[in-house]
């Protein structure tokens, strides 16, 4: 018998397509999370939602002022705060500079140190290492090129060498000249000439040792499509870099000014890309972050919604008033909270001021189940572990439960019914699921409810 080669492929896609449409589920190649953190800060792990649930961009809580720039070197335009962990040490590098009435520079910029054991009282240890007006008795670090905008991180390449350990940007001109330090306190150009040269640098331009990628990966301003916009690429040496691409978003991102970037890591999860980019308003110039995230950190999510709106406490409402700084901790003796820094108070009469702000630990979005109740369903999910752990809270006449399925869409395992508040709560279960299968989908029940993240154990 002779079979007709085209009717047999016609007629497996028409029966594929049938069995994906009624148990779709087992169609879908399975994603391997592993025992990672999972956050659930886009739709990558999603692959249905049902009812009242649908996924919320949290905004930080606002605490203390943790710093003001008062000092005759420092002034009400000091900016571009950088923050990272050093061991039991936090560090800040940052720009000191001044404008009088008119908006005047009054003095010329500088880059300073600053270092804290808590990450709220910050403290700004006398150097010796620059002369400001006739005195070595301050907290300078550098002085011209690149302080307008000089940017520091830790270098966490295990091939680095002591002597550059710290590295960072600072925008000359021309491009992003590249620094390093033993120490973070004595630095010096690596070399004199711009290692970045395609964009626009009055912002804070960054970079990073991505320890997934084992790259460098540098994030910078640049105009684009009639508006500020970023640029990335990566390097193996930190002085050559190579793969520049725009960055791109979701359907639905509008085309509007992003000043700074303060895009990072996710040091708890940090296969993700989470970035904080101020929108820039050019007839009010006016600024506030918003939240974008990324899992290959050139492609972003990017939610509408200020982080920190001008109307946060307080000073927020003038003239790039509202920056995100880069860096994020979760602070001693705090591990339920994430704090990030905002700055307030530019280009006004009284110094410039840092205040923390604080996010549940993985809290940038959550699923939110409202009082009429849904549900969401995972894609097929490939794990390590025997146990799964999650981030949520219920509120008061709400209901969380979990439905685990097998690749065929059949429900394997039903979980006790979740209550309260909790970050790393292991599921109990009513049926337990056969954890040796390896490949899984869960199916969260919520009413009144919100879920962070997850994790096999």
């Amino acid at each position: 018998m002779i079979f007709d080669q085209q009717f047999l492929k016609t007629s497996a896609a028409v029966l594929l397509s049938a069995i994906c449409t009624i148990t779709p589920g087992f169609c879908a190649e399975a994603i391997n999370i592993g025992n990672r953190l999972e956050l659930f800060v886009d739709d990558h792990l999603i692959e249905s939602v049902e009812g009242d649930v649908h996924q919320q961009m949290l905004k930080p809580e606002p605490q203390e002022v943790v710093f003001v720039a008062d000092e005759p070197w420092e002034g009400n335009t000091s900016g571009y705060y950088t923050y990272f962990q050093d061991g039991d040490t936090y560090r800040m590098i940052y720009r000191g500079w001044q404008h009088d009435a008119q908006m005047k520079a009054a003095h010329k910029e500088v880059t300073c140190y600053a270092e804290s054991k808590d990450g709220i009282h910050w403290t700004k240890p006398i150097l010796g290492l620059q002369e400001w007006n006739g005195s070595k008795e301050n907290n300078i670090v550098w002085l011209t090129p690149g302080t307008h905008n000089f940017t520091a991180f830790r270098d966490d390449n295990p091939a680095a060498p002591a002597a550059s350990r710290y590295k960072a940007f600072g925008g000359g001109r021309g491009g992003l000249l590249p620094f390093q330090s033993p120490d973070c306190k004595h630095w010096k150009l690596t070399q004199a000439k711009p290692v970045i040269t395609n964009g626009a640098f009055d912002s804070q331009n960054l970079a990073f040792w991505d320890t997934d990628r084992n790259e460098y990966r540098a994030y910078w301003r640049y105009f684009g499509d009639g508006v500020r916009a970023i640029r990335t690429a990566t390097s193996k040496d930190f002085i050559t870099w190579e793969n520049e691409a725009d960055l791109t978003y979701t359907e639905g991102a509008p085309n509007e000014h992003l000043y700074t970037n303060a895009i990072q890591k996710y040091f708890r999860a940090p296969h993700l890309f989470i970035g904080f980019p101020t929108r820039y308003e050019p007839k009010s110039q006016q600024v506030e972050p918003i939240l974008m995230t990324s899992r290959n950190g050139q492609k972003f999510h990017r939610y509408a919604e200020a982080v920190i709106p001008r109307t946060a406490p307080k000073d927020r409402n003038h003239n790039r008033s509202n920056y995100m700084a880069w860096g994020m901790f979760q602070l001693p003796g705090k591990p339920k909270e994430i704090s990030v820094y905002g700055t307030e108070n530019y280009y006004e009469r009284t110094p410039g001021r840092v205040r923390r702000f604080v996010y549940r630990v993985d809290g940038f979005v959550a699923l939110r189940a409202g009082a009429a109740g849904g549900q969401v369903t995972t894609k097929p999910l490939r794990y390590e572990g025997g146990r799964l752990l999650l981030n949520y809270v219920v509120r008061g006449g709400g209901a969380l439960s979990i439905v685990a399925l097998n690749e065929a869409g059949d429900a394997i395992g039903k979980s006790k019914p979740l209550t309260g508040d909790d970050v790393d709560a292991e599921v109990a279960w009513e049926q337990e699921p056969d954890f040796t299968q390896g490949v899984l989908q869960l199916r969260f029940v919520a009413k009144n409810a919100d879920v962070f993240s997850l994790r096999f154990d």
